[in-house]
């Protein structure tokens, strides 16, 4: 799994936005509002295989695959933003420029590894660093179907706070809104 190293400049649900199609009209629940929405973001994200604002994550790897493609286990990706391989004597080295190349408006996105110039890790367990920056964008760049999963998966769990009756299983409309993103994996 991804490291997460740097989460949203902003969500793409805002509290005011929350308050306003729940019709809440004080302030009481804001610290309410304001854990719910960062934790149906992380659920949309983690039920459709797609990261909705652009957030940084590292991904470790032992070597690289024989087959010189990484399927990346988030998507989209839109940068590698860093890649470093650790000798065995624990020192970093850059891979060069052009060793990897981005296919990341796919689903899983896929780094193609140039096997000729990327130097080998001598380190034997997590010695490849690749930091990726993945997500739509600014969190006004996420599809509008994706922000109305979230705002649903907000107002689902604020009805059902107490955790009981199916408080953990998301909403059929949500399911419906995510489908066309999810990645299945054949």
């Amino acid at each position: 799994m991804p490291e997460p190293l740097a989460g949203p400049a902003a969500e793409p649900l805002t509290r005011a936005e929350a308050k306003a199609f729940l019709r809440i009209d004080h302030d009481a629940e804001d610290a309410l509002l304001d854990a719910l929405i960062p934790a149906a973001r992380r659920l949309i994200e983690a039920a459709s295989g797609r990261i909705l604002a652009d957030q940084e994550f590292a991904l470790h790897r032992d070597a690289w695959p024989a087959s010189g493609v990484i399927a990346l286990p988030v998507a989209p990706v839109s940068a590698i933003l860093s890649a470093t391989v650790t000798d065995a004597s624990g020192t970093e080295a850059a891979v060069p420029d052009g060793a990897l190349t981005l296919r990341g408006e796919r689903a899983p996105a896929l780094i193609h590894v140039d096997g000729t110039r990327v130097p080998r890790p001598g380190k034997r367990h997590d010695g490849i660093l690749i930091t990726v920056r993945a997500g739509y964008g600014a969190a006004a760049d996420v599809p509008a179907d994706l922000v109305q999963a979230v705002r649903l998966a907000v107002a689902h769990f604020y009805e059902l706070r107490d955790g009981a009756g199916g408080a953990t299983e998301l909403p059929a409309a949500v399911m419906a809104l995510i489908a066309p993103y999810r990645v299945v994996r054949l």
